[in-house]
């Protein structure tokens, strides 16, 4: 790698609101950590803590609960209402 090109990258935990799960990994966040509020984690260190709203634990491509829409439903109404047989 090319010295001086790339953001610092570190470790950082994510917590994820919507499945209110914590989870450490490495992200270029950590070079915002003066901003950021921190959280003690399992193994005794202090880290960076980010707020996500979905994350692979609540997204529902990762978790399997996909939402089937009624598509056909829809195209039958919008038929019905524009006029079209």
């Amino acid at each position: 790698m090319q010295e001086g090109i790339h953001p610092e990258y570190g470790p950082v935990v994510f917590y994820d609101r919507s499945a209110d799960k914590y989870f450490l990994t490495k992200s270029t966040l950590v070079s915002k950590t003066n901003s950021l509020p921190t959280i003690d984690w399992e193994d005794g260190n202090t880290y960076p803590l980010v707020n996500v709203e979905v994350s692979s634990y609540s997204h529902p491509f990762y978790t399997g609960k996909n939402v089937v829409l009624d598509t056909a439903g829809q195209v039958q109404k919008f038929n019905a209402r524009y006029g079209r047989k």
